[in-house]
């Protein structure tokens, strides 16, 4: 298949004042489209990767060819990253469903998962992603992740994640990480954030 940038259902200035318009349409169309690009030509030469859903890619890195291992991982992480990232955003949506009690049961209460979340986040070293994810035991985890890399390839799945490379909020917070994983919170739609942890965990 070829891949295709995934249209959002907001407008670019949906999450403001948290994360500004001009980020949000250089993030998806530029960033994002470039992930894309890169992997739609990693796979020219590979017709039978071509079958492959993205998130199976990344579940079954160690099966890819060694040539085009690492390109796959990047790009394909890339594409798999923001295409979720995106489903996930919306203004000020109450923290509601199933996993707000897996969260209570596994952090002790809403704030303390917050402030580990946001621990995670500030020790990150360099670009990457932070999760929440759901891991082989059916249980809830908080995974750093370096660069692209995603926590399907290691057989979790992942039911929240936060963009930390700069350029998901160099625009409006500049170097302040803090202030941006800060007013993250105000833009989570925890409801695709439940959604995704009933079809990953069967609570």
């Amino acid at each position: 298949m070829t891949f295709t940038l995934p249209l959002l259902n907001y407008a670019y200035n949906s999450l403001e004042p948290y994360i500004d318009a001009q980020t949000m349409k250089i993030h998806h169309t530029k960033h994002h489209q470039a992930y894309i690009d890169k992997l739609n030509a990693t796979l020219e030469k590979y017709p039978k990767l071509q079958k492959e859903s993205a998130e199976d890619l990344l579940k079954n890195l160690n099966s890819i060819d060694e040539d085009v291992r690492i390109a796959v991982r990047n790009h394909g992480g890339g594409h798999v990253n923001h295409s979720f990232f995106w489903k996930i955003l919306k203004v000020e949506v109450e923290p509601t469903g199933e996993v707000i009690k897996a969260i209570n049961k596994k952090f002790g209460n809403f704030n303390s998962f917050k402030e580990k979340f946001r621990d995670a986040c500030l020790t990150l070293f360099g670009s990457g992603w932070v999760w929440l994810a759901v891991n082989k035991k059916k249980d809830l985890e908080i995974i750093k992740s370096p660069n692209q890399d995603n926590p399907l390839s290691d057989g979790k799945t992942p039911v929240l994640g936060i963009d930390l490379w700069e350029h998901a909020y160099y625009l409006k917070y500049q170097n302040k990480r803090a202030d941006y994983v800060e007013a993250f919170f105000n833009v989570i739609d925890w409801e695709k954030v439940n959604e995704n942890y009933v079809n990953s965990s069967g609570a």
